[in-house]
């Protein structure tokens, strides 16, 4: 996941840097510490919703916050100097690669909530993307992050999803960022507003080389250690971690299984939860998360919405029933 990136010029590169892949490496392992939360949560040794709201929700968005981040240093270390094109397609098919071999597992294995756009995505599309940056001002560079940062800030916080689009719900179109109602999926990262972190490593790379900065980072560390040999193999790393993950928790189950959730307890526990990190109030998340389980239920769409077996008029119907409980808990 260490991609690199482009400029267009002579064909050399900054020599590599042992402390930013020891930051890789260390955003690998938080990556792999989140993930070990969430597969817990899915075989039911935590409680729903844990891996997602919450603390550990912005714990995963720091982790993919620095893996862009480090994805933008590393374009500008590669090819700041001019676009390394051989070096350049070689590494954007290993990744697109990667993110298509992800698809295509998840949609198998997962078929309701499979991951259409996720980190590995979003990197092949930022690095693309990223190539018109690098020639710029880095100040620039700085702004148009910035700028994206705020309306990320808007479009989250000060004004939840006035940026959001029905016109854009579709699959085909949800991994530019512009989404009304977000789709269902594993890992989903967009490429608005996350290449605001892409953009802003460019920009602090290309201020430490016009200043010297790139000089003095390389001596902060002189040899490789675990950490940054790690981070050298990330893409590696990332594909092979969470199946072993998986597997390590799913011998843990037959073991010593978990205990079997109550499945509406669970249900309104996760519903409030998430309904509270929208900003609502109390008082209405609790009539609603009421709501919608009865209701469900009485459609005979509770348990197939659990199980992830809902088919498209399914799904319409529970959109509906959403739209009626928030009417109701107004």
């Amino acid at each position: 996941m260490d991609a690199a990136s482009p400029a267009s010029g002579p064909s050399t590169r900054t020599p590599r840097i042992a402390v930013i892949d020891s930051l890789r490496g260390v955003a690998l392992l938080a990556m792999a510490s989140y993930h070990f939360t969430w597969d817990l949560e899915f075989f039911g040794y935590l409680e729903s919703g844990t891996a997602t709201h919450g603390a550990w929700k912005i714990y995963a968005r720091m982790i993919a916050g620095s893996f862009l981040f480090l994805v933008g240093i590393s374009l500008m270390l590669a090819h700041g100097d001019g676009i390394r094109w051989q070096s350049f397609r070689k590494r954007l098919a290993m990744v697109a690669g990667a993110a298509a071999l992800i698809s295509i597992a998840t949609r198998i294995a997962m078929p309701q909530e499979w991951i259409f756009f996720g980190i590995l995505h979003n990197i092949a599309v930022s690095s693309v993307i990223g190539l018109a940056f690098l020639r710029l001002p880095a100040v620039l560079t700085a702004v148009v992050a910035l700028l994206l940062a705020g309306l990320m800030i808007l479009n989250t916080w000060l004004m939840p999803g006035v940026l959001g689009f029905e016109a854009f719900d579709s699959r085909l179109l949800a991994w530019i960022g512009f989404a009304d109602t977000m789709p269902r999926s594993n890992d989903y990262v967009p490429v608005f507003p996350w290449i605001a972190a892409v953009l802003g490593g460019i920009a602090v790379a290309g201020l430490l080389r016009a200043h010297g900065g790139l000089e003095r980072l390389a001596r902060l560390q002189q040899r490789p250690n675990a950490l940054s040999r790690l981070g050298r193999h990330s893409l590696v790393f990332y594909l092979v971690h969470q199946p072993v993950l998986i597997g390590l928790v799913y011998l843990a189950s037959l073991i010593a299984p978990p205990p079997a959730p109550d499945p509406l307890e669970s249900f309104t526990h996760s519903c409030e939860r998430s309904c509270l990190d929208d900003g609502n109030e109390a008082g209405l998340c609790t009539r609603f998360c009421g709501c919608m389980p009865d209701r469900l239920i009485a459609q005979s769409l509770f348990q197939p919405m659990l199980e992830g077996r809902l088919d498209a008029a399914g799904q319409d119907k529970v959109q509906a029933t959403a739209r009626e409980c928030t009417m109701l808990s107004r």
